[in-house]
């Protein structure tokens, strides 16, 4: 089945339309998201994923089903790393928590554009170039090698180049004002505030996270539907797993190492590609495996620590 332009359509209106009862209904007010409500609106997420990927498989077959699945976690084990670094940000800048959703949104909802232009112009260039998916595969070994090996290091977004420049050039109040990302001080002078800056920040590491994600992704797929509606997916269901883990984020130290695994072992799939293609249901449960393992360990780290420390 030949995926049209109605069906682009109707995607992109349920996406809208997601966006709009999430922050225009039912986070209307600014406050502070519970672990209870973050772990319903996950658990929200990930049942409309699993069901779109049931239409997938009953409409495009069991083989684009798997393709999305796979994307779908590979996508979504990779954001974790992403929500750290959030966690870190709003630290850093001590963004109260009522405030965080409202940045989370907007940051999400501009990682969706640069996603978009990500995914086409990748599936594009793989399409008309097919020897870009050497140095997409060797860029992901390099990138997952590295991941195993950095130190955790601690983070400046002030010394953000992009903050660095905004900041060169349009004002920036320390102070929050009730949640806005501009202000207007005695009622002439526009300003930014804390929250447009970590705005900026979110956006940028995004993009550096978005570099590594979308390989990883045409490398199971270079179906422009299939990788652009799992990252869909993914990325929706961002905000909600991040309040769920901001409070439990030391509990998955060691999921950076399963996922640099994931992301050689995608790089990998990738130079290999036209010498041995691995089965797409083989690369699934490779991932999922490593994804499990990473937290298991992660988990029973964590409480021998505890233990420890009592």
């Amino acid at each position: 089945m030949i995926i049209n332009g109605t069906v682009w359509v109707g995607f992109l209106i349920f996406v809208v339309l997601m966006l709009v009862l999430d922050l225009g209904v039912l986070n209307r007010k600014a406050h502070e998201v519970k672990l209870k409500e973050a772990l319903l609106w996950s658990a929200m997420w990930i049942s409309l994923a699993l069901i779109f990927n049931y239409g997938i498989y009953v409409y495009l077959g069991k083989a684009k089903a798997t393709e999305f699945l796979t994307g779908y976690l590979i996508e979504k084990s990779l954001s974790m790393d992403n929500l750290f670094v959030f966690i870190m940000v709003f630290s850093y800048f001590n963004i109260p928590p009522k405030y965080q959703h409202k940045v989370l949104f907007w940051g999400i909802l501009g990682a969706l554009v640069l996603r978009a232009v990500f995914i086409f112009s990748g599936v594009a260039l793989i399409n008309r170039f097919h020897w870009i998916i050497y140095i997409f595969g060797a860029f992901l070994v390099f990138t997952g090698i590295k991941m195993a090996v950095k130190k955790d290091e601690s983070i400046e977004p002030d010394k953000n180049p992009v903050v660095r420049l905004f900041k060169r050039f349009f004002p920036v109040t320390d102070k929050m004002h009730d949640g806005k990302f501009f202000v207007k001080l005695n009622h002439a002078k526009l300003v930014a505030t804390p929250l447009f800056v970590v705005l900026l920040v979110i956006e940028f590491t995004d993009l550096i996270f978005a570099v590594d994600s979308i390989p990883a992704i045409l490398a199971i797929s270079t179906d422009t539907f299939i990788v652009f509606t799992s990252n869909v997916f993914a990325i929706l269901g961002l905000r909600a797993l991040y309040f769920a883990l901001a409070g439990i984020s030391r509990m998955f130290y060691y999921l950076k190492y399963g996922l640099a695994v994931i992301l050689i072992f995608v790089g990998v799939k990738m130079l290999i590609a036209d010498l041995y293609k691995i089965p797409i249901t083989y690369s699934l449960i490779t991932i999922a495996a490593i994804l499990v393992l990473s937290v298991m360990i992660s988990a029973l780290s964590s409480k021998k620590l505890l233990k420890g420390q009592l």
